[in-house]
C-alpha cells in the first residue's frame, strides 16, 4: 500500500515532459478537475483534490495527459499542498518555457475533517502563478472565469 503511496518518490516527473510538440498556439491551455491524492507529511493522513493546470505556450505544447501525470508523481510522495502547488508551477514553467502557468489546488484534509477540528466540509485552496499569470491581471481574470465561470 505505502508504495504506491509514495510512488512518487522514485520517479522523476520530467520524463512526462519530454515529448513536446512545435505548435504556434498562444492562448491558454486550461486543464481542470485533475482528481489527485496525496499523504500530509505533518499527520500521514491523506488530503484528496482536483488540480486545475493552465499554461500559455511558447512555441511548443505537451500532451494532456502529462499534465495529469506530472500531477499524480508528485502527489504520491509525503506532501503538503503548499509545496506540491508550487512544485508543479515551477516544473511546468521549467520543462515547457511557456508564457506562464498556473496551477490552482483545491483539496479536503482528512486531518482536519475526522480529526482535530473535524470541519468535514472545510477545503483548502493553494495557486501558484508564473508569467503572465502572475503579471498580467487580464489574463488571470480570463483564467479564474474559464475555471469558475458558468459551466
Amino acid at each position: 500500500m505505502y508504495a504506491e503511496l509514495f510512488g512518487g518518490l522514485h520517479e522523476d516527473p520530467r520524463r512526462h515532459l519530454e515529448k513536446c510538440f512545435v505548435e504556434k498556439y498562444d492562448e491558454i491551455v486550461l486543464v481542470k478537475g485533475i482528481s489527485f491524492e496525496s499523504l500530509c507529511e505533518h499527520h500521514l493522513l491523506p488530503f484528496l483534490g482536483q488540480a486545475h493546470i493552465a499554461y500559455i505556450p511558447n512555441g511548443k505544447i505537451v500532451g494532456l495527459s502529462k499534465l495529469a501525470r506530472v500531477v499524480e508523481v508528485l502527489a504520491h510522495r509525503p506532501q503538503v499542498q503548499e509545496r506540491l502547488t508550487e512544485q508543479l508551477a515551477d516544473l511546468l514553467m521549467q520543462e515547457l518555457e511557456p508564457k506562464g502557468v498556473a496551477v490552482i489546488m483545491e483539496a479536503t484534509h482528512t486531518c482536519m475533517t475526522i480529526r482535530g477540528i473535524r470541519k468535514p466540509t472545510s477545503v483548502c485552496t493553494t495557486s501558484a502563478m508564473r508569467g503572465v499569470f502572475k503579471s498580467n491581471l487580464s489574463t488571470r481574470t480570463e483564467l479564474m472565469s474559464l475555471i469558475y465561470g458558468s459551466k
